[in-house]
């Protein structure tokens, strides 16, 4: 026993060592792309360049909380904290995502006065030639960053890699539409081109809006501590129930938040002759442990008793009810 917990404090904190270095990394690079965002979208005037470079800037401001954040998402909770900093970390990426999502709006707004306007004409060939440049090096970040973080899961990194997926493809996309504009420029349809780049943005604008919005319900989800996906759900029951049946005890009610990227679940559970050994408990509460922890990177299992099982039946008449209610508010 004394083995497991030394092991799963030595992967704590090698979790925490790799994620605190992922961070880093992405803040660096994030502020070398963001100098050379502004520097470019100062001297082509280019909208598409500028939305690039305001996702970056909002990125590259939250980042700085997060480093902070983090090492405290590994420390063990208490009595002041009983979920710990789980739920911080998800009002944090609420704050992020609600910020892009306003810029995100804000700058729609931008590119479609410019069209109705008549549009505006920029430097088709430099501003392609920095956003495919940029593109790529937004690629080999994303795939460093991912090579660093597939041994754990961690939402905070998981924002990160998509903001860099997010920059690769943006950036890609605006490059080639721009080299498309330098070979339009002669031909008889060359009024396209002052719309080129306004449109682009707002094409982008709108594309890049989904992801905040699912990412901030995610989160919300998470701050109220609303019951995770039903087949996760149904996962945890079905491990456990296989388990505790070699013990003779029965799951009575299960009890599942998920708050970040942490797990807590309440096995509320019986026996048929009334009688539970506490070292049975402790010996099934390990081996369930032991089991999830291959599904999910941060779980907290508690075994307990059920003291009143005579209330099952409206307990989970309850849970379905709000089960129920809670798929019908679900969108889509």
């Amino acid at each position: 026993m004394d083995d497991s917990i030394a092991s799963h404090n030595l992967n704590r904190n090698q979790h925490l060592k790799s994620e605190k270095k992922i961070l880093r990394l992405s803040f660096v690079g994030s502020t070398l792309f963001l100098l050379s965002e502004v520097a470019a979208a100062v001297l082509t005037h280019s909208q598409a360049v500028l939305m690039d470079c305001i996702y970056d800037l909002v990125d590259l401001a939250m980042l700085g909380p997060f480093m902070i954040l983090v090492p405290k998402l590994y420390k063990p909770v208490t009595e002041k904290w009983p979920y710990g900093f789980s739920q911080v970390e998800s009002l944090f990426i609420v704050i992020k995502c609600g910020l892009l999502l306003f810029l995100d709006i804000q700058l729609l707004s931008d590119s479609i006065k410019l069209i109705t306007g008549g549009g505006h004409l920029v430097n088709a060939g430099a501003v392609a030639a920095f956003e495919l440049f940029i593109s790529v090096s937004c690629i080999a970040m994303f795939f460093v960053l991912r090579h660093m973080n597939k041994h754990f899961s961690s939402p905070t990194v998981n924002a990160e890699l998509y903001i860099w997926k997010l920059d690769a493809y943006s950036t890609g996309g605006v490059g080639l539409a721009f080299l498309i504009q330098l070979g339009l420029q002669q031909t008889s349809v060359s009024w396209i081109c002052p719309y080129i780049d306004p449109v682009i943005a707002a094409v982008m604008a709108v594309i890049l809006a989904k992801e905040p919005i699912v990412m901030i319900w995610d989160a919300v989800r998470s701050i109220i501590l609303a019951a995770p996906k039903k087949e996760i759900i149904e996962k945890i029951r079905s491990i456990s129930g296989e388990i505790l049946n070699g013990f003779a005890l029965q799951i009575d009610f299960l009890d599942v938040v998920k708050t970040g990227r942490k797990v807590w679940i309440d096995i509320y559970v019986t026996q048929e002759n009334d009688l539970i050994s506490i070292s049975e408990l402790k010996e099934a509460h390990d081996a369930i442990v032991s089991r999830l922890k291959g599904e999910y990177d941060d779980i907290v299992v508690e075994l307990i008793p059920e003291l009143d099982p005579l209330n099952t039946e409206s307990k989970h008449t309850l849970r379905h009810q709000a089960d129920t209610l809670q798929q019908q508010k679900q969108p889509g």
